[in-house]
């Protein structure tokens, strides 16, 4: 697989190569597929085809702090409760349907890499355990067993922190203008797709409405401050393209709300890979741009994909 976007509040686009990714088959090929993702999923596909989104939660003991794109927040005091529905978005307008499980995938795609990274930064995490949340939370296990986290409270940074590792989605925008990414300047020549020379950070905007937008380096630092863009810059290079967000708690840096997944990355089956045009994508761009109810396919590849990137089933 290559990782060709990752971003959140700290990181974003870059490559990594693992295990590839593919399309869906016809004939044998699917059918082997088919098996293969019985062995992983613990559901059946009548279940997949039965079951609804979670589009939103409700706990009324709880004061609900923030409903966002997909996630609901709830304040604990010190402490947050980060639930991941199944609501997905595109071109920043939440869909009216959502995806059944989705809120899972993200969730348990995040705690892999949250427990991978956290001898690079720290993260927001204490646990994902129902069982080991407060009482007038476990009464609610139907909507957060394997898709909820109890997290330290944290001032996320204003900027969103992008690593590139190839030339695709607006840095491909900017550079046929230019010459260009977030004003840095690349080599001449470079066709869509191609891997860049060195992963580069470039910082966004953290919008509260409508898209972020690419910045310089120099302003990103004018916005949180010289220091600590440098922590960031660091940070972001060494998790590399996960779309991450960072903040700051009790003066340290530290990794927050998801990391790596298909909400804020872009997955590339390495299979596949070709320079010089756009990439077949495993993340959310297929239902972007309609209002159709997602099928009983959508969800599969949502699940598949995680024993793709991390090696792991979920629930694991």
């Amino acid at each position: 697989m290559v990782y060709a976007r990752a971003g959140s509040a700290l990181t974003g686009r870059t490559q990594v190569r693992g295990p590839a990714l593919r399309e869906e088959g016809s004939g044998n090929a699917r059918q082997e597929r088919d098996r293969a993702d019985e062995n992983y999923l613990p559901i059946t596909w009548s279940e997949v085809r039965m079951a609804e989104p979670l589009l939103e939660t409700n706990i009324p003991d709880v004061p609900l702090l923030a409903r966002g794109k997909v996630r609901d927040i709830y304040d604990l005091g010190d402490r947050l409760l980060i639930v991941a529905t199944d609501r997905i978005s595109a071109f920043d307008v939440v869909m009216p349907n959502g995806i059944p499980d989705k809120g899972r995938v993200l969730t348990q795609m995040s705690l892999f890499w949250f427990d991978l990274t956290r001898e690079i930064v720290d993260n927001h995490l204490i646990t994902a355990e129902v069982s080991e949340y407060p009482a007038e939370l476990r009464a609610h296990a139907d909507q957060l067993t394997g898709r909820s986290m109890l997290v330290k409270k944290a001032e996320v940074l204003p900027i969103e922190c992008v690593v590139r590792g190839y030339l695709a989605g607006s840095g491909w925008k900017e550079y046929r203008a230019g010459g260009t990414v977030c004003g840095i300047e690349l080599p001449a020549g470079l066709r869509e797709s191609d891997k860049l020379p060195a992963p580069l950070f470039t910082p966004a905007t953290k919008a509260e409405e409508g898209h972020d937008e690419n910045i310089s380096p120099a302003r990103a630092a004018e916005l949180v401050g010289e220091d600590a863009y440098r922590q960031v810059e660091r940070a972001s290079l060494a998790v590399y393209q996960r779309a991450a967000e960072f903040g700051w708690s009790e003066g340290r840096l530290m990794l927050v709300d998801e990391v790596l997944t298909p909400d804020s990355s872009r997955f590339w089956p390495a299979d596949e890979y070709q320079p010089g045009r756009s990439q077949k994508s495993f993340d959310k761009q297929p239902v972007a741009g309609t209002n159709s109810r997602p099928r009983p396919s959508c969800r599969r590849r949502w699940w598949r994909e995680r024993p793709g990137v991390t090696g792991r089933p979920i629930g694991c």
